[in-house]
């Protein structure tokens, strides 16, 4: 590689406008470029290694964190850089566990028995050993939306408003809380039920997997960039 590089050179080795290099210098992910005596920026081997980090760290944390990660870099911040990558592999290991919980609340739920008519409050309290306190709890918080008989405003709940209790009573044993909760529940609604889920669990699966790979590849990106900085 040429020891000095043009904005194009970048720009065209990743399909970048040459305004998006300049403004990824300007950013701080990469470092300040030299100046010739007419003012026109001139690019070393470091900085192209330093375009290719970032850009490999995107897929796997986010275009936010990647920049935040390649400015710590940059500023020799490195302790902050490691810092910001661990919270992104905390957060996928999080994300792991959720869908591992769903699947397990998903195993663990009884069938709802077909019914004639609709379920008051505390008979389905009654079936999953709830107090009818706590189903309101999870009204207050949205989680459940019971409609109300029109004549004596009794909460009414459906099947599908019992499978969705049955699925937070499952989780909330398991240690999660109401709001971790609410975006499972948006999940298994626009899933369509359980039967459409599984597309969507096994869709879930690979996208982790995906991030994973991908924190792999701007680890060893941003390794290259640092061990080639260092010389």
């Amino acid at each position: 590689m040429r020891e000095k590089l043009r904005p194009v050179d970048l720009a065209r080795a990743h399909n970048l406008s040459t305004q998006a290099v300049r403004n990824y210098e300007e950013a701080g992910i990469l470092p300040p470029a030299a100046r010739t005596a007419y003012g026109y920026r001139t690019y070393a081997p470091r900085h192209a290694q330093a375009l290719a980090a970032f850009l490999a760290l995107v897929p796997g944390h986010g275009h936010r964190t990647a920049v935040q990660i390649m400015q710590a870099v940059n500023r020799d911040a490195i302790d902050q850089a490691l810092q910001l990558i661990d919270e992104s592999h905390a957060q996928l290991r999080e994300d792991r566990d959720t869908l591992r919980a769903v699947e397990a609340a998903l195993r663990d739920l009884a069938p709802v028995p077909p019914r004639r008519g609709d379920t008051f409050v505390g008979a389905l309290a009654a079936r999953l050993g709830l107090r009818p306190a706590t189903l309101r709890k999870w009204e207050r918080a949205g989680l459940l939306t019971p409609s109300r008989d029109p004549q004596t405003g009794y909460r009414i709940y459906t099947a599908t408003d019992a499978r969705d209790a049955q699925m937070i009573h499952q989780l909330r044993r398991g240690g999660y809380r109401l709001d971790q909760i609410a975006p499972l529940l948006t999940q298994l609604h626009t899933a369509g039920g359980l039967d459409s889920l599984e597309s969507t669990l096994h869709a879930w699966h690979t996208r982790l997997t995906s991030r994973g790979r991908a924190l792999l590849t701007g680890a060893a990106a941003l390794d290259a960039y640092l061990q080639k900085d260092a010389r």
